[in-house]
């Protein structure tokens, strides 16, 4: 089959992209024309293995249909994410008026399935109870905001496309960046942990998702459907760290800070350097790893794909750590 991939010159959307092409489908992601030197070192990798790297942006309309032509599965992955510097504005144009022109555009191809790549920041990150596919949403920052609105826009095209929302989990494993400096201050012992760490994550393994993204696109109950692709772990904010000092053999964290000094600061950088288009260097989305719990129920993913994760965050921290060290990041 012919498969485009957008945002797919970012950490999931090539690793997907790399799996698909050795297995034999035709391969094309979509990447963005200003990219990051982390973007244009994917796009090369993808490149050299076969894929089909298209620039552009899915702000453009006329591009979504250019892009789509003769496409049969569009796995939507481009957002507008970790940005901090950019407005409301931008996140809205990418996340949810993006999504339409590439859902148009995929309605207009004939594609025979949509699977749109939304995120478990459309939950409260007070939630007590473990967070299922029912269960009330809440997202409490701008991007969690826009991927919600992008949702329901991909919900009023289920008669028109067969699509499927897939929401994911914390993600990590060879090829993520994000993580890399969690793993170098626990290396040299410069981490310390901002409150208690008790609070909870549930992360998924890079392979395990793309194995759920990919039973998504093919599983005919999973049609005008919402999953929750996640782990099965669910550890606190100690134990990852601890098993990430496990993985690299070095002694764990021991210090810990209180929260509220650093969730001031990030308070009072994002309210200056924001407006002026700056990234600012700790805002509140990045405090999120030491303040948010969540705990995910994966029954419905199992019941409609049966869907089961199968590495274990200390398995996936070495295979990570493995490949840090191999690309001399670590």
């Amino acid at each position: 089959m012919k498969i485009l991939i957008t945002g797919g010159t970012g950490f999931i959307g090539s690793q997907l992209a790399l799996r698909c092409q050795q297995d034999g489908h035709r391969v094309c992601v979509l990447g963005r024309e200003d990219a990051n030197p982390t973007e244009i070192g994917n796009q090369k990798f993808l490149a050299d293995n076969g894929v089909e790297i298209l620039l552009g942006s899915v702000v453009d309309r006329d591009r979504m249909f250019s892009v789509t032509e003769s496409v049969d599965i569009v796995f939507h992955l481009a957002a507008a994410q970790h940005e901090m510097n950019i407005s409301d504005d931008i996140f809205r144009q990418v996340n949810v008026e993006g999504t339409r022109n590439i859902l148009d555009a995929s309605v207009s191809a004939g594609v025979k399935r949509f699977v749109h790549g939304s995120t478990i920041g459309v939950y409260d990150k007070d939630s007590v109870d473990a967070v299922d596919e029912s269960t009330l949403l809440r997202p409490d920052n701008i991007y969690g905001v826009t991927k919600l609105e992008g949702e329901e826009v991909v919900a009023s095209y289920f008669e028109n496309i067969p699509s499927v929302i897939v929401r994911i989990s914390e993600t990590y494993g060879p090829g993520d960046r994000r993580l890399l400096k969690l793993f170098r201050m626990i290396q040299k012992g410069r981490f310390f942990m901002i409150g208690g760490g008790k609070n909870i994550h549930q992360l998924i393994y890079i392979d395990d998702l793309v194995q759920g993204l990919l039973m998504a696109s093919i599983e005919t109950e999973a049609i005008g459907e919402v999953l929750l692709l996640a782990g099965t772990e669910r550890l606190t904010s100690n134990e990852m760290a601890q098993s990430i000092a496990d993985a690299i053999d070095v002694r764990g964290p021991s210090l810990r800070v209180p929260v509220w000094p650093f969730l001031t600061l990030a308070i009072i950088l994002e309210t200056l350097l924001r407006p002026l288009g700056i990234q600012p260097p700790l805002h509140r989305r990045r405090m999120d790893f030491f303040t948010k719990s969540f705990q995910i129920s994966t029954d419905k993913a199992e019941a409609v794909l049966d869907f089961y994760a199968e590495t274990n965050f200390l398995r996936g921290a070495k295979q990570t750590a493995k490949w840090y060290s191999e690309n001399g990041l670590l």
